[in-house]
């Protein structure tokens, strides 16, 4: 079997343990250490990071994590260049951007419709209009949140957002739904669009970034837009290299006032490029996915662990550390990554603290120095990026 056979093996049984449901922890393990195993004999530089540690590659804890940074300064994937789908690219301030190449999206799409609609859709059933704060990330995005933003706007939606629709054909690139640039948010576009969903008795979902939430507040400068009481807002993204920053819960409360729906219908997503699957809040009355504001589930097939930065080893219940995450749905990449966030456990979600201050953690750093000389080596000793 080839490695684009035993890939495209393995991301038909992870689509297959999403569509399942299991949240059986053996099952879960059985599937990570399949994909570790797999990654280290096609990815030269997790195998030296493997064989560095001394990695038996027998255990969940045993699978080395790789830092976000390298994604950074070096190609992660199992296949060539030359088989990549799609880029997706960071969108980091700061530094040389991160790439995640990803030979297929199929898995992407399953995974992020099957949880975004436990966590956004599942408190009232039907059809609903869904709208972006957002610019329109074109045919061929290199933004993971614009492609999510996009399937969702298709599989929730897939009308022309017109007060008459009848023989529209929807279009997601051109058809209202992306309401902001670099001009700023579309009020007027926002505006039509509860129009639309309250003339049509369904639900309003609004997909946007914390960004464009507060530039929209600024916009309407106190105003309100009336939407249909059972309106859910998706937040995501922080502040990261902006001059204003506003602390969550104010966030949250302004927008739920702006909208005229309850805070709780206000539902926080976190997710990152490295990624290809996401966690949400829980708490809206009546929906699937239980939880509280502030407190992010991650879905059966993502496991989120604080570790100590020096070790990379857990940390005791309730204690923060950084986050050590082993996504089913990186067949083709690094199924485990630690980033730079700080976390804690709360029950059976994760509150995040914000991002670690400061250098990259030591043992992120001596985790890099092991993956970039191999990396490297794959590339022809230059950077993928």
């Amino acid at each position: 079997m080839t490695a684009i056979q035993e890939s495209e093996s393995l991301h038909q049984r992870v689509r297959a343990f999403a569509r399942g449901g299991s949240d059986s922890p053996r099952a879960f393990e059985a599937m990570a250490l399949e994909i570790a195993q797999f990654q280290a004999r096609h990815v030269p530089g997790f195998r030296r990071l493997v064989e560095e540690r001394g990695a038996t590659l027998d255990r969940l804890e045993a699978i080395p994590a790789v830092p976000c940074d390298a994604f950074r300064v070096a190609r992660v994937a199992v296949h060539p260049p030359a088989d990549d789908e799609v880029r997706f690219v960071t969108s980091g301030t700061t530094g040389a951007p991160g790439t995640h190449a990803m030979r297929t999206t199929q898995t992407y799409r399953e995974l992020a419709l099957a949880y975004g609609s436990i966590a956004l859709t599942s408190a009232w059933s039907g059809q609903r209009v869904v709208v972006a704060l957002a610019p329109d990330p074109g045919a061929m995005p290199t933004s993971s949140l614009g492609f999510m933003m996009r399937i969702f706007m298709e599989a929730f939606d897939g009308r022309a957002l017109a007060r008459d629709p009848l023989g529209a054909r929807f279009d997601a690139r051109c058809s209202g739904r992306w309401l902001a640039d670099a001009s700023g948010v579309d009020v007027r576009g926002l505006r039509r669009a509860a129009l639309v969903a309250r003339e049509r008795g369904e639900p309003l979902l609004v997909l946007a970034t914390s960004f464009a939430l507060v530039s929209l507040l600024d916009a309407l400068a106190g105003a309100k837009v009336p939407t249909p009481r059972r309106t859910v807002v998706m937040q995501t993204g922080g502040f990261k290299g902006r001059t204003r920053a506003v602390a969550p819960d104010r966030l949250r409360a302004a927008v739920a006032r702006a909208f005229c729906i309850p805070s709780a219908q206000v539902i926080s997503e976190y997710g990152m490029t490295e990624l290809t699957s996401q966690l949400y809040e829980g708490g809206i009355e009546g929906g699937a996915l239980p939880g509280q504001p502030g407190i992010y589930t991650p879905s059966p097939w993502l496991r989120v662990v604080p570790v100590d930065p020096a070790t990379l080893e857990p940390v005791a219940d309730g204690q923060p550390g950084i986050a050590r995450i082993i996504d089913l749905g990186n067949v083709d990449s690094a199924v485990a990554i630690v980033a730079q966030d700080l976390v804690r456990r709360v029950g059976e979600g994760i509150e995040l603290l914000g991002r670690r201050p400061g250098a990259s953690p030591r043992g992120c750093s001596l985790a890099l120095e092991s993956l970039v000389p191999a990396a490297f080596a794959w590339t022809g000793g230059k950077r993928s990026q």
